[in-house]
């Protein structure tokens, strides 16, 4: 049976504060995960025994399904909120875990053979939806939770710690704001969608030991500081690896510089890691906040559509029978 919930222990926020993230054990059962992986290989168009057919190593599926988190894993539920401040603090409409799920499946060529962290070309911070403020109430934190078990090169997410403060003091010294590819506004290439060199740049002046892998088993759920760098992995082992990454957003932006001092945990990292500071006097925004259109929004439709087409000629061929 899934854990209930219950608050962070003092050893678990000590954690999120040094290290940007926490991994919870036991959230869900393998019941539900099998129920939100439901139809995959179908919505893939592959087999689960024909590697052969596994043409994409990484899928970012589309939904059809929503999942309300606070019944689905309250346990992680609980932690989501009390990093956040609160459930008052959470954006309604981020109550919901969908069944987008994003499948590793390795390549041929990959197979045994993983890729070092500081050559993997896809790192980034999540929010390519937004123009990121140090403050951006969009993604207040990111969610992890593992639908299949996941071994050490078995396609986990990288993550790497060490590079929250670095990247929470790029935001407090641009509060003009930046790209989701942390282009500063006044920058030619602002605009430019796939430009992740900023990233890697960072990542290759990190030491080989900076580095963690989002490794478990089914029913784990990592939660991560909205800042964490991170990037998907080669998946040397082959091993089918299925997670999604919900977005907790707020209802309103983090604040630096509370009156009354009641900071959630996920500011008082970000405040830590800009300069050490409890308070960031008087730190603002200074432009509007804005939307921005992604590729991958157009790209997950034309996918929806092609899964919901093989879905409904298994169907077919299951009634025929």
């Amino acid at each position: 049976m899934a854990s209930p919930p219950a608050p962070l222990t003092e050893e678990e926020k000590a954690f999120f504060l040094k290290h940007g993230y926490i991994k919870l054990s036991n959230c869900f059962t393998q019941a539900q995960a099998d129920e939100m992986n439901e139809g995959v290989w179908t919505r893939l168009g592959m087999s689960p025994t024909d590697k052969t057919t596994w043409t994409r190593g990484r899928t970012n599926m589309p939904h059809h399904r929503d999942f309300d988190p606070a019944a689905f894993a309250p346990k992680a539920w609980a932690a989501i909120c009390e990093l956040c401040g609160g459930e008052d603090r959470i954006d309604p409409r981020s109550r919901v875990w969908r069944d987008s799920l994003i499948v590793n499946l390795g390549t041929a060529e990959g197979e045994g053979r993983p890729t070092p962290p500081q050559q993997l070309r896809e790192w980034h911070v999540d929010g390519d939806f937004f123009v990121h403020y140090l403050d951006s109430p969009e993604q207040a934190l990111l969610v992890i939770p593992l639908f299949t078990d996941i071994a050490p090169q078995g396609g986990g997410t990288m993550l790497c710690p060490p590079a929250v403060p670095r990247i929470a003091r790029w935001l407090y010294d641009h509060p003009d704001g930046v790209s989701p590819r942390m282009v500063p506004r006044a920058h030619e290439d602002f605009a430019k969608e796939k430009n992740l060199e900023w990233y890697c740049e960072l990542v290759r002046g990190c030491a080989d030991d900076a580095f963690v892998e989002a490794c478990g088993s089914v029913g784990d759920v990592f939660l991560l500081h909205p800042l964490m760098l991170h990037c998907a992995t080669s998946n040397a082992l082959r091993r089918v690896r299925i997670i999604t990454n919900p977005p907790v957003s707020l209802r309103e932006p983090h604040c630096f510089d509370r009156a009354d001092g009641d900071y959630s945990l996920v500011e008082r990292k970000t405040m830590q890691d800009v300069d050490g500071e409890e308070r960031l006097k008087g730190w603002r925004i200074t432009k509007p906040r804005e939307g921005v259109v992604p590729q991958r929004v157009r790209i997950q439709e034309e996918m929806r559509l092609a899964e919901l087409k093989r879905l409904e000629e298994q169907r077919g061929v299951a009634v025929a029978a």
